[in-house]
């Protein structure tokens, strides 16, 4: 394929700044994801390598600018969505993707999705009583359930925000760990008061735990009860066994949502038990009201080699499955 050059300018500092990110980091993705040269000369940058390539960092660069003309601020997470989204040819449709703004975070910031599997992901939520977000990690899954249920707690539209999860590596016994019932739960559910502390900040989550108005307890207490008027999520789901995933979901009230992630590839349950989020795929897939939305590697918004891990990963799960199948068959051959 023939080698070009172009040159994209930058229409004023504003979007040169935006574009090329701190000490040209938003650049350096480009360059590594598409294989190109990229080098700054006063207000344009020079592109070259293969033109397929070329051209296409030309279009997402042209995409970003049109972001930034907008007044949104771009961050490598954009970069990395405009990315992924000239390689599956869905490019044109980027800008719309930011048209919506779901909730402004602590700062002020419009938290809007970065792909077309969260716009999936936020649409099932908002028109179902009960909505799977499975995929693997980096997909924000976590993040955009907790976005969804302050937006909801916000409106009005539901009193209380509940967060659970199975304590696996507790083996749902959390009696041996030191303090109250919230300090054992805590380190388990990190990345949940990550999300809240970045949209509500810190302290006003405090006030709120403090308050009732979110509960984060372990998927063990949830038993006996009917959650109304509520918004409840349940992370790391591929960990509940079959029993506890009827259990959970039984508990949704008149009123609610629930969120139910999980990462199938991640099962910390002893090998002879069946995942209960396995369990419910193939049980609920056709209940009303009720939507599967599936997130792959590609819709990954974390640095792309996050992405590249999680392909290489499944592929050796694949070369292993293969070889043991191949051993049996073997056996049973002798």
């Amino acid at each position: 394929m023939a080698t070009i050059e172009k040159d994209y300018k930058f229409e004023n500092a504003e979007q040169e700044i935006g574009l090329l990110g701190v000490q040209d980091a938003n650049l350096a993705l480009i360059e590594e994801s598409l294989s190109v040269s990229a080098v700054t000369i006063g207000d344009q940058v020079k592109l070259s390598g293969e033109e397929d390539n070329v051209l296409a960092a030309v279009q997402i660069i042209d995409e970003l600018a049109q972001l930034i003309k907008k007044g949104i601020k771009i961050s490598a997470a954009d970069i990395v969505s405009a990315i992924k989204m000239n390689e599956r040819g869905t490019l044109e449709y980027f800008s719309d993707l930011y048209s919506d703004t779901l909730i402004r975070d602590n700062k002020g910031r419009a938290v809007r999705v970065k792909n077309f599997g969260q716009r999936r992901y936020v649409q099932a939520i908002a028109h179902q009583d009960v909505t799977f977000g499975i995929g693997p990690a980096g997909t924000g899954k976590t993040y955009l359930a907790v976005v969804m249920a302050v937006a909801a707690l916000k409106r009005g539209e539901v009193s209380r925000i509940i967060v659970t999860r199975p304590a696996v590596e507790a083996g749902e016994s959390l009696g041996f760990l030191p303090g109250d019932l919230r300090e054992k739960v805590d380190p388990y559910l990190r990345p949940i008061y990550d999300a809240l502390y970045q949209i509500i900040g810190k302290e006003h989550t405090e006030r709120l735990l403090e308050r009732g108005t979110i509960e984060i307890a372990p998927l063990a207490y949830m038993r006996g009860r009917t959650l109304d008027q509520a918004f409840i999520i349940l992370d790391e789901a591929q960990n509940t066994t079959p029993q506890q995933m009827k259990m959970f979901l039984t508990r949704l009230g008149f009123g609610s949502k629930m969120i139910v992630n999980g990462d199938i590839s991640q099962i910390d349950l002893p090998r002879q038990v069946t995942s209960g989020l396995l369990m419910a795929q193939k049980i609920l897939s056709d209940v009303n009201h009720i939507e599967f939305i599936q997130f792959e590697a590609s819709d990954v918004v974390r640095h792309p080699v996050v992405g590249a891990i999680i392909n290489a990963y499944d592929q050796f799960d694949q070369q292993q499955n293969r070889r043991q199948q191949n051993v049996v068959k073997d056996s049973e051959g002798e």
